[in-house]
């Protein structure tokens, strides 16, 4: 009799969520749901500003603490889950690395764009000489084909990564597509293949589910769905949805509700899918773009789906944020909008 697959869950409330909290959690918030998210049985939890080490910067967004404030905080709270840190090279350094590392990191999520895994060969070999695990983190996995992120994947996997993620950044991809690209990944890989979505159009769940029929035996998700654009896979629905299909999953039901109710009033708003957030998915643009868009169309008298448009347009990637207006500047200048 074969036996029931058992599926890791790395939760990332206290990363990607921070995108929806415009990264202003406090040390002491993070710590209250992490112990939450420790206590339910969460067997990794990612915490840093929501574009990993070092992203706080007038580019990307300031933060209300330091990384090391926000590490340390989670990690004196942890009994069983292991701490992970994001980093996308070019962001963070060698030595933001290291600094983790004394403060509790035992994981490094290392994120490069899909057809960019060379520059990430420098920061796992550190990882690895440092002892902790390598996940290869394979962002806008929906812009190219299975044969490319299979041949970026295995870079990873020489490298030292002891996972290799498809990562949907845009929420752009549909259960088949998924499917054939999670399967493609685990017939050439020798490391476990996990898998990230966002819920732009509404398939988060639908997706992690498709992902880990195909054979993804680690995947993320966010506590209420909190995240970039329309948020993240619902950690608490995810657990329910892969208990009820037969997984084996290490986590308390009721207990990751719990973590959710813990963290329901430091959001600023529920995590809904509303009509920007359809366009992001739509178009396939990265999802931590939507807030940087808002602020342009209400600079520029803009409707922010058509900035959207127009950056999917121009397949702008993660790390040109910056971009963003002069994009919305371009487009008002051909309407003859006046800016004041």
């Amino acid at each position: 009799m074969e036996a029931v697959p058992h599926i890791r869950i790395m939760d990332t409330t206290l990363r990607d969520g921070m995108h929806a909290m415009a990264h202003q959690f406090t040390p002491e918030q993070m710590a209250q749901v992490g112990a939450a998210l420790d206590e339910a049985g969460v067997d990794v939890i990612e915490v840093t500003h929501g574009d990993g080490l070092a992203g706080s910067s007038f580019q990307y967004g300031f933060a209300a603490a330091t990384d090391e404030e926000y590490l340390k905080a989670v990690a004196a709270t942890l009994k069983r889950a292991k701490l992970a840190a994001l980093i996308l090279p070019g962001i963070g350094t060698c030595e933001d690395m290291r600094t983790a590392v004394k403060a509790g990191v035992k994981v490094f999520r290392i994120a490069t764009h899909v057809t960019e895994a060379d520059v990430s060969e420098e920061h796992m070999g550190l990882a690895k000489e440092m002892g902790t695990e390598v996940v290869g983190f394979l962002m806008m996995s929906h812009t190219v084909g299975k044969e490319k992120i299979a041949e970026q994947a295995k870079l990873m996997e020489s490298y030292g990564a002891d996972v290799v993620y498809v990562v949907d950044s845009a929420g752009a991809m549909i259960p088949s597509e998924v499917k054939e690209k999670v399967s493609y990944l685990c017939s050439v890989l020798k490391v476990p293949v996990g898998f990230h979505a966002h819920n732009n159009l509404g398939l988060a769940v639908g997706n992690t589910l498709a992902a880990v029929d195909a054979g993804a035996t680690v995947v993320d998700g966010t506590l209420r769905g909190l995240g970039a654009g329309a948020g993240n896979t619902c950690t608490e629905v995810l657990v329910a949805a892969l208990k009820k299909a037969g997984y084996k999953v290490d986590m308390d039901l009721y207990k990751i509700m719990d973590a959710a109710t813990t963290l329901e009033p430091m959001m600023r708003r529920p995590q809904v899918i509303d009509n920007s957030s359809i366009i992001l998915g739509y178009a396939g643009v990265y999802s931590s773009f939507l807030l940087h868009t808002y602020r342009a169309a209400e600079k520029f008298r803009l409707d922010p789906r058509d900035i959207l448009l127009e950056l999917g347009r121009r397949k702008i990637v993660g790390g040109q944020e910056d971009y963003i207006l002069d994009v919305a500047y371009e487009m008002a200048q051909k309407k003859n909008i006046m800016v004041g």
